[in-house]
């Protein structure tokens, strides 16, 4: 049997699917995906599975344990596989290439996901606005716009997302964790994107030309929000007073002034303003 592993023999075949197995043992377990066979039940939430290793590892979602942790930032995961993933975004690693682009991914899943975009397919239609998705999960997100439902609430602020991700990156801020290290300044950030921005200020990089008059900028957002200027465009509304702004920033500036809010003070003399710049001018 041992000797299979190396010449990849796999004499043991599924007659409902044709997946093979190198042991018996691996055939019989499999077989009861087909037959709906799952003799191991949680005492916690009845829920059931085929194998008893997978009813261990559910069980710790009940308990709370979590024994496999990281050894550079301490966080535990139920179960090793998630702990491996979870360490590729400590050193960067990523093992799954995409052979049309290049791309790397930490997770098969994930480079499964993003083949689907070269194939052109978005299978998952928007009844609203007609917009497709490649995945239904982005759909199920996508929805939320036309709602405005945002089921994921942060406990520290009462400020709500619409993606289970924003709310992780957003909670960063309050536990102030930082796992994202510049080696050239050692300055921290809590998104791999922002440190990858970040990078470019050292080398100089400017990868996000505008086709209309050849600015760069190092960001994408940054070239998204200079390119408002050409198209006119000005997203962001003052509900008070209706004036628009290109960017949300210059929104929240500009209301600062309806509140009377003046939050940048001088340490030497008290006074306030409105903006960070009429400080520093103020100084």
């Amino acid at each position: 049997m041992h000797l299979r592993k190396h010449s990849g023999e796999k004499p043991f075949q599924c007659s409902l699917c044709s997946k093979s197995f190198s042991q018996k043992c691996f055939l019989t377990t499999h077989q009861k995906i087909h037959t709906g066979e799952k003799q191991y039940q949680c005492a916690h939430c009845s829920k059931a599975f085929i194998i008893i290793i997978s009813m261990t590892v559910h069980q710790r979602i009940h308990t709370g344990e979590k024994p496999f942790q990281c050894a550079q930032c301490s966080k535990a995961f139920i179960e090793n596989s998630k702990l491996v993933l979870h360490q590729r975004i400590h050193t960067g690693e990523k093992p799954f290439q995409c052979a049309q682009c290049n791309k790397a991914f930490i997770q098969r899943s994930d480079l499964t996901r993003h083949q689907i975009i070269h194939a052109g397919e978005k299978p998952f239609q928007c009844s609203q606005c007609s917009k497709s998705f490649t995945r239904k999960s982005n759909l199920t997100e996508h929805l939320r716009v036309h709602t405005g439902e945002k089921p994921f609430p942060c406990s520290q602020c009462s400020k709500s997302f619409t993606q289970k991700g924003s709310l992780i990156k957003h909670q960063r801020i309050h536990t102030e964790e930082k796992l994202f290290q510049c080696f050239q300044c050692s300055k921290v950030f809590t998104q791999r994107g922002n440190l990858i921005s970040h990078q470019r200020i050292h080398a100089g990089e400017k990868p996000f030309q505008c086709d209309q008059c050849s600015k760069s900028f190092a960001r994408k957002g940054k070239l998204i929000m200079h390119l408002r200027i050409h198209a006119g465009e000005k997203p962001f509304q003052c509900s008070q007073c209706f004036k628009t702004f290109t960017q949300k920033g210059a929104l929240t500036r500009h209301q600062r002034f309806h509140a009377e809010e003046k939050p940048f003070q001088c340490a030497q003399c008290s006074k306030s303003f409105t903006q960070k710049g009429d400080l520093t001018r103020h100084l």
